[in-house]
């Protein structure tokens, strides 16, 4: 297992981990004693980026580019999404470039994954 050094502070700009876990709840299934910090965050995402397909150059790119723990978090949701993206990889290093070109921003597609799952508790 892969160790995973606590993040210094929170970066500016992220956003609180329950509302990432609200918008994300699928990567809890994966966090072996829950997820009550970026810590068991951060290792959860190390559990999930290879069984996503996600590539570690593909990794290294996106933390390069955003940072640790925006990156995981855009793994988080890819995973929320599943089956409506053929390629994790292929989808992070594209909003990799997005976020690199200033076009990407976590807060629209966090506020999206919310959204969709207000409307199917709605339809339940």
């Amino acid at each position: 297992m892969e160790i995973v050094p606590e993040p210094k502070r929170v970066p500016e700009g992220t956003f609180p981990l329950g509302m990432v876990l609200d918008a994300c709840p699928d990567l809890i299934d994966y966090a072996k004693g829950g997820i009550a910090n970026w810590r068991d965050f951060m290792a959860t995402v190390a559990v999930v980026r290879p069984m996503l397909g996600i590539s570690p150059s593909a990794w290294e790119e996106a933390i390069g580019v955003m940072d640790e723990v925006q990156a995981s978090i855009v793994v988080a949701a890819i995973l929320q999404r599943g089956e409506a993206i053929s390629s994790a990889g292929g989808y992070l290093r594209e909003l990799t470039r997005k976020a690199q070109a200033g076009e990407f921003s976590l807060g629209p597609m966090l506020m999206a994954l919310i959204g969709s799952r207000k409307r199917d508790k709605k339809r339940a």
